[in-house]
């Protein structure tokens, strides 16, 4: 059967792992994750069957998501081109354990520059003290300097403040609060209702008020 890469698979090849602030121990990268049985790649449209959506349902509720409904949303997500899902896969077990979404956006100010936001980070819970959580991140943010991108924000629970500071995101003093309507639930007037929080609240894909961070400007030269 022949696969489909959501975007070209060459862009994480051209990665430079020394440049980023986090430190591994021992040293990994995309090409090189520490483990032969490992790869680091764009999402398939063939990974419904390595367990995708059941990996996204240990961060959040992904939904009866059927195989039509898969392909249909990855198709509008590669012609839209500004879709960079990443993912971990266990070869052995043909499964995904790590993933990880760039979701860029266009915009007129900055020179017409474009921003990226850091989505959907998970891992598999079983693969802990592997450090794919920082090799999952580092990953798709040095692929949004690789990309332009001017620069990199995600929101996360307070828990994971410290965690991605050490990868190179900072909160920004006077701007860190995340503000939210949902749509998906409650009645029409809680719907909206906005929630905020003065201080921090971070997990990437997150579903309540979070905290924005933005990525140093060590890994953008459009960031100022």
């Amino acid at each position: 059967m022949q696969e489909t890469y959501l975007y070209d698979p060459s862009l994480l090849l051209k990665l430079d792992f020394h440049r980023t602030p986090a430190t591994f121990k021992p040293f990994i990268s995309a090409a090189n994750p520490g483990e032969p049985w490992m790869k680091v790649r764009p999402l398939k449209d063939t990974d419904y069957d390595r367990g995708f959506l059941q990996l996204l349902s240990q961060l959040t509720h992904v939904g009866n998501v059927n195989r039509t409904q898969f392909l249909t949303r990855f198709s509008q997500m590669k012609a839209s081109g500004d879709y960079f899902v990443t993912v971990i896969e266990d070869t052995r077990k043909n499964e995904i354990i790590g993933a990880a979404s760039l979701v860029i956006e266009r915009k007129f100010i900055h020179n017409c520059s474009v921003r990226g936001r850091l989505e959907d980070v998970v891992v598999n819970d079983t693969y802990r003290g592997k450090q794919l959580g920082k090799l999952i991140v580092v990953t798709v943010s040095l692929l949004a300097e690789e990309l332009g991108c001017y620069k990199m924000s995600l929101d996360c629970k307070d828990k994971l403040i410290k965690f991605y500071e050490s990868l190179g995101y900072v909160l920004i003093p006077g701007n860190s609060n995340s503000m939210t309507i949902r749509y998906d639930e409650g009645t029409p007037l809680k719907r909206n209702a906005t929630s905020a929080s003065s201080s921090s609240s971070t997990g990437a894909g997150g579903d309540s008020c979070q905290t924005n961070s933005q990525f140093y400007n060590f890994f953008s030269p459009f960031c100022y």
